[in-house]
């Protein structure tokens, strides 16, 4: 009996010692499994840091681009354009213009004046160009009204624009960013979408204001445009991104469920500083 109970008892001792065994094995399992899929977490969300770091670096060049692209652009106009204008206004009220007989003299001043009225024409529409009339003075929605009419004037595309809760301007920078979004995204329809109607509409939930812009023709989706606007060869689409990165705001592409025109949303945030 005795030996019996001793057998039995180092039985039940290995089956302890086996079980433990397998229980530390099973937990030093578990942890390895747990600190790899904590590694990779990190991992994930190092890369994921790293990728949102390189599209910030990219709104920021893009914007910095944009800039400069504006600068050469008036100097461009000013160098080509109002150089050449006042170089021959100088032409015709030269040293020797009190020498001339008055009917010379008359001829040369009429000319000059109208070549002069012809660069302030040019630098009135390059100050236009910065920052339109309609905008600063009226507000987004007189703008984009004025935009859409001048667009579906020309007859070769049904536009139209309705604001229905634009009843506090923005200030006057997010106004002016607001603005140059729609006018690229337009743009961007008008040159490669070859559609029949752009509509667009504006209404105010809560503390945003949301533009949306409706057209029938070939548009893309969010993962195009996340593509494109990073590693794009235009500038176009990085343009918007930096933009609206600045005002703070959302930008979504979508085809409508019935697949029968695109839907482009906007969200800007009211209130707060740029």
């Amino acid at each position: 009996m005795v030996f019996l109970q001793a057998l039995q008892n180092i039985g039940t001792d290995k089956i302890v010692i086996v079980g433990s065994t397998g229980m530390a094995l099973l937990t030093l399992v578990i942890i390895f499994f747990v600190v790899m899929h904590q590694r990779k977490i990190k991992g994930y969300h190092k890369e994921m840091l790293r990728l949102e770091e390189e599209k910030q670096h990219a709104y920021l060049r893009a914007s910095i681009r944009f800039q400069e692209d504006e600068r050469q652009r008036i100097a461009a106009d000013l160098h080509d354009d109002a150089g050449p204008l006042l170089a021959t206004v100088r032409l015709y009220l030269n040293d020797n213009l009190v020498n001339q007989e008055k009917a010379s003299q008359l001829q040369s001043i009429l000319s000059a004046k109208q070549i002069i009225d012809d660069a302030i024409l040019l630098v009135r529409n390059i100050s236009h160009s910065l920052m339109p009339p309609t905008l600063k003075n009226f507000g987004l929605e007189s703008a984009v009204t004025d935009l859409f009419q001048k667009i579906n004037g020309s007859g070769v595309i049904k536009a139209s624009a309705r604001f229905h809760d634009y009843r506090e301007r923005l200030i006057i920078e997010k106004e002016m960013l607001a603005f140059r979004v729609v006018q690229e995204l337009i743009n961007n329809i008008l040159k490669h979408s070859n559609a029949g109607f752009i509509h667009l509409t504006e209404n105010v939930n809560h503390n945003n204001l949301y533009i949306r812009i409706h057209h029938d023709g070939r548009g893309i989706v969010q993962t195009e445009y996340e593509k494109l606007s990073v590693v794009g060869v235009g500038l176009g689409l990085k343009n918007i991104a930096s933009r609206m990165k600045v005002l703070g705001g959302k930008i979504t592409f979508e085809p409508d469920p019935s697949n029968t025109y695109y839907k482009i949303t906007l969200e800007i945030p009211k209130d707060g500083a740029i």
